[in-house]
């Protein structure tokens, strides 16, 4: 019966980790008090940028809205350069420093230093200040969560393997290896939903600013990428779009192209 060991030990860190997920989970979900004053105004497309998408999202569209004033060139090859030197506010003058003094630089390293920027850390301190965005503490505890459930699912197996040693194969080790099963389905059926629900990790929006998201006008994601490759304009304001969806909403071929990342917009 030493089995019975290695099946506490495999009980006790799916059900830790479990739990600490749940009230990590709840925490960063727990509605917050909203400025009033953001509410009646409603939402920036840079401050809804962020809400959908984080930080990288703000810089995304930061690098459309200035290429589609031509303020920027942004190559299918994945080059940005710089037309217009004079930046209008603190993001904008942001970008064109990210980009160098050279005035053309790769899109990605651009795109990377961007999600660092002051004005951009700026705006999501706003954000969590008026009740609109998650904390990045909450989001933290929630990604360490999840990083101690995928542990708890790795040593359910290691103690599984460990206890059907300890069985001989006369006993059977059919009910044995039943009773690990439900700590194995706990831990994975955690990181299905923290996955579906909250990747990656944890929204950026708080209740409230999913609230004032979900009133803006914009066609459904899945509406925008049936769409044709040369109808870059079609069906809404396409900053907008890019504000909410992402990447994924641009409809221009050859801006995807720019702007293609390993990030999964």
């Amino acid at each position: 019966m030493l089995w019975v060991l290695f099946l506490l030990v495999a009980w006790g860190a799916a059900v830790v980790s479990c739990t600490r997920l749940c009230l990590a989970a709840v925490a960063a979900a727990q509605p917050m008090d909203p400025d009033p004053a953001a509410d009646r105004k409603g939402l920036s497309l840079y401050e809804a940028a962020f809400l959908s998408g984080g930080p990288r999202r703000v810089g995304d569209l930061a690098l459309v809205t200035m290429y589609r004033e031509r303020r920027l060139l942004l190559a299918h090859t994945g080059w940005v350069t710089v037309v217009d030197p004079d930046g209008r506010d603190d993001l904008e003058r942001s970008v064109i420093s990210a980009i160098g003094p050279e005035g053309q630089a790769p899109v990605r390293p651009v795109r990377a230093a961007l999600t660092t920027a002051a004005p951009v850390r700026a705006l999501g301190d706003r954000l969590v200040t008026a009740g609109l965005a998650v904390s990045a503490s909450a989001r933290a505890n929630v990604a360490v969560a999840v990083r101690h459930v995928r542990a708890a699912c790795g040593l359910v197996l290691v103690t599984a393997a460990a206890a059907l040693l300890l069985v001989p194969p006369a006993a059977g080790r059919g009910p044995v290896a039943a009773w690990f099963v439900l700590p194995l389905l706990l831990t994975a059926s955690c990181l299905l939903i923290a996955r579906v629900e909250a990747h990656p990790y944890s929204r950026w929006a708080s209740p409230a600013g999913q609230r004032l998201l979900g009133r803006i006008d914009v066609p459904p994601r899945r509406t925008l990428a049936q769409r044709s490759g040369g109808d870059a304009d079609g069906g809404g304001d396409p900053l907008t779009a890019l504000a909410v969806h992402g990447t994924a909403a641009l409809t221009d071929p050859a801006l995807r192209a720019a702007l293609k990342t390993h990030w999964g917009h």
